[in-house]
């Protein structure tokens, strides 16, 4: 284990950063799966299915419109975390490339750029990148063709596409258990050249993200930082772990970068 006084930088690669519930937490929003497997109550297959949503979309159209009332509630907002890291695409000099496991936008609303998961291009304002590997909770998804929007109100088996006019086809745009996570080629791209890998607010317990880590000191021999309450499943591949909240100990490691 080390401090934070031996993490200066060594060179000016790209720094890459994924980020899992842990950080949304500090911020009011629920990691959703408790001790019991239950998502709010909800089991993982009827709610983050295609089978549920199959057999109940009104239960998981319902599920997810909660999910987005409560991300666009007032008191939910970007944490010193999510501005860290943004601090941290100001000051460090080669890119800073952020995949989020989270559905919400909070790394946007602090400042980040958000890019398409497919062409890699920016697609909003902001400084450095970050890719949803998992899917965005304020976009709805057409079921046949795939397209994509943004949505901020409720959604159901009535609502109408206002892009094709058709009723009964949109779906929440999420990476649900079963699917493939999106953007795993332009991930694969970054993960070959990086300086630091950090994972920030993430048991591990999930793959392909689970494996990012190991990825990332084989292919470039990053240096690889945990960031976390308690120590992970995957603790024993980093070079560090720094424990307490994100919002505390990432900030205090984004200053002890001397970038001039």
């Amino acid at each position: 284990m080390t401090g934070y006084s031996d993490l200066v930088p060594r060179s000016c690669r790209p720094i890459l950063v994924l980020t899992g519930a842990g950080i949304s937490a500090e911020s009011g929003i629920p990691t959703f799966r408790g001790a019991d497997g239950l998502w709010e109550g909800h089991r993982i297959e009827d709610v983050a299915s295609p089978a549920g949503f199959r057999r109940n979309p009104e239960l998981v159209h319902r599920f997810y419109n909660a999910r987005r009332a409560k991300l666009l509630s007032p008191e939910v907002r970007p944490n010193a975390g999510h501005q860290a890291l943004v601090e941290l695409a100001r000051r460090w000099p080669a890119p800073v490339r952020v995949i989020t496991q989270n559905v919400d936008d909070l790394h946007e609303r602090a400042g980040l750029a958000p890019v398409d998961p497919e062409s890699g291009r920016k697609v909003g304002p902001g400084i450095g990148e970050v890719l949803h590997m998992h899917g965005e909770l304020r976009r709805v998804r057409h079921m046949r063709t795939g397209a994509t929007q943004a949505w901020d109100g409720p959604c159901d088996e009535a609502t109408v596409d206002p892009e094709t006019g058709e009723r009964g086809v949109l779906r929440p745009h999420i990476v649900w258990f079963g699917e493939a996570v999106l953007g795993l080629e332009l991930i694969e791209e970054w993960l070959d050249d990086c300086e630091y890998f950090l994972a920030i607010g993430t048991q591990g317990a999930v793959w392909p993200a689970a494996g990012f880590v190991h990825e990332a000191r084989r292919r470039c021999r990053a240096r690889a930082l945990e960031f976390n309450l308690v120590p992970t499943e995957i603790s024993a591949a980093f070079d560090t772990t720094l424990t307490g909240r994100a919002g505390e100990t990432l900030p205090k490691w984004v200053r002890s970068l001397v970038i001039e």
